[in-house]
């Protein structure tokens, strides 16, 4: 799935947990701590590692530009990222949400990503106030890269809720996953299917979207406290139109059939 050369790092590994655990924590004071721990080892990872550093550095210059190969380390990173992500199926969230209706349980998932994105963006515009600046790149890398897994994992569970799950094992929906988050569909409406390899259209659509995505992560760290606030408001908006999007196109489905 990763393009030749841009072999997935640990960081991918804390990602996808950190994604999972923001999103599901119940408290804001819990989602705050969570993203800032996530935040703080994976700048440090890769600073000691050095190249997720200059990786991270020609990503933050690949947004501002609108392409670059800092994007296909970042794509790297969330195609591996994506295979780990926790997902509770349709039986797990109709456990957990007390048997509610798929539009009830779409609700809460959609507003617990919203909730976990803002927190994200907060967290990373909050470090940049600190008299100690962090390694800005990292952090841009760090916070795209835990964000988009908010995204994947909120993209997987309302296909989950809806009783449309991807077809083929974790892996392989996962990746129609990270494809339906590229193509902002539902996983039966992706033009061209499934094909992750350099050169596709979908993996140049990939590296676009987290092109500017990472733009976005950059105004969380503008100075003092002015990157919280943008940063919480511009995720948590972009998380909510997600979710919208992929709602729209599987309440379709319900409503006319396969």
């Amino acid at each position: 799935m990763a393009e030749p050369g841009t072999e997935p790092s640990e960081i991918s590994l804390r990602a996808a947990e950190a994604a999972a655990d923001i999103t599901e924590a119940e408290r804001p004071q819990d989602r705050r701590r969570l993203v800032a721990a996530f935040t703080k080892a994976a700048s440090s990872g890769a600073r000691v590692a050095g190249r997720g550093t200059r990786a991270a550095r020609r990503s933050a210059g690949a947004a501002r530009r609108g392409a670059g190969s800092g994007t296909a380390w970042l794509a790297a990173q969330v195609t591996a990222m994506a295979p780990r992500l926790r997902v509770r199926d349709q039986a797990a969230l109709r456990a957990q949400f007390g048997g509610q209706s798929a539009e009830d349980i779409a609700d809460a998932l959609v507003e617990g990503a919203v909730r976990a994105s803002a927190a994200a963006g907060g967290v990373a515009g909050v470090w940049a106030a600190l008299p100690v600046l962090p390694a800005f790149p990292a952090e841009i890398a760090a916070e795209t890269l835990v964000l988009v897994g908010i995204e994947i994992k909120l993209v997987a569970e309302l296909h989950e809720a809806y009783g449309m799950p991807a077809e083929g094992n974790f892996a392989e929906r996962m990746s129609a996953y990270v494809a339906a988050w590229a193509h902002r569909r539902g996983v039966y409406m992706i033009p061209g299917g499934v094909v992750l390899v350099a050169g596709s259209p979908l993996a140049r659509l990939l590296r676009r979207r987290l092109a500017a995505r990472a733009g976005r992560s950059a105004f969380s760290l503008a100075p003092l406290l002015t990157g919280a606030a943008a940063g919480a408001f511009l995720n948590s908006r972009e998380t909510r139109r997600l979710g919208q999007d992929i709602r729209r196109d599987l309440r379709r489905r319900v409503l006319t059939g396969p």
